[in-house]
C-alpha cells in the first residue's frame, strides 16, 4: 500500500473559536476540504475540515471537534495527510513529490550521483536534495534546466549539473 501523501500542515490558531491557519501543498488549495478526513501520518487521528477561507498566503480553516484556541494551538506543526487513492491521477509528465523520492539520481552521462531525499520550496521554487552515497547532500533547483528527466517507471532522475560541478570545465583543469 502506497504510503499516505501530506497535503496540509496545521500553523498558528487563527482566533479565539478554534480555526487554524493551514498551509496546503496542493494545486488547488481548497481541495483540502473535498478530499475527506485528513490524517495525521500514523493515522492516529482525523481531522475533518468543515469551513474553510482563504488568507494571504494561507488558508484559515475550522476542523471537527476543535472548538477553542487552545484545542488549536496544540495543532500547530501537525502534518496531515489523505490516501494516494484519494489524489487525482496525474498526466503524462506530471508527478507528486512524493513520487520523486528515492529516486536515483544521475547525470546526463548515467553517472549515479545519489538518491532524491527530498523535494523543498523555501518560498523561490523547489528544490531536490540528493544524499550521495558518501558526503554531504546537494541542493539542486529543480528546473527543466537542471532535471531535464523524470523517469518514474526507470526510478531515475536525471541531473543536468554545472559545468562547475560536474567536472567538465576546462578552467579547473
Amino acid at each position: 500500500m502506497p504510503a499516505p501523501i501530506c497535503v496540509a500542515r496545521i500553523g498558528a490558531a487563527h482566533g479565539v473559536r478554534g480555526a487554524v491557519k493551514l498551509w496546503t501543498f496542493t494545486e488547488d488549495p481548497l481541495a483540502v476540504k473535498r478530499y475527506g478526513p485528513l490524517m495525521t501520518r500514523d493515522g492516529a487521528r482525523q481531522f475533518e475540515v468543515t469551513h474553510v477561507r482563504e488568507a494571504k498566503d494561507h488558508l484559515v480553516a475550522t476542523l471537527k471537534g476543535i472548538a477553542n484556541r487552545e484545542e488549536a494551538e496544540r495543532l500547530n506543526g501537525l502534518e496531515l495527510y489523505i490516501a494516494r487513492e484519494k489524489l487525482p491521477a496525474t498526466g503524462a509528465d506530471e508527478y507528486y513529490h512524493a513520487d520523486l523520492i528515492g529516486l536515483a539520481a544521475v547525470t546526463t552521462a548515467d553517472a549515479p550521483l545519489g538518491r532524491v531525499v527530498a523535494i523543498h520550496n523555501f518560498g523561490a521554487g523547489d528544490i531536490v536534495e540528493i544524499a550521495p552515497p558518501q558526503g554531504a547532500t546537494m541542493l539542486l533547483p529543480f528546473t527543466n534546466a537542471v532535471v531535464p528527466t523524470v523517469d518514474l517507471a526507470g526510478g531515475r532522475m536525471v541531473i543536468e549539473l554545472p559545468e562547475e560541478i560536474d567536472g567538465d570545465d576546462p578552467a579547473s583543469a
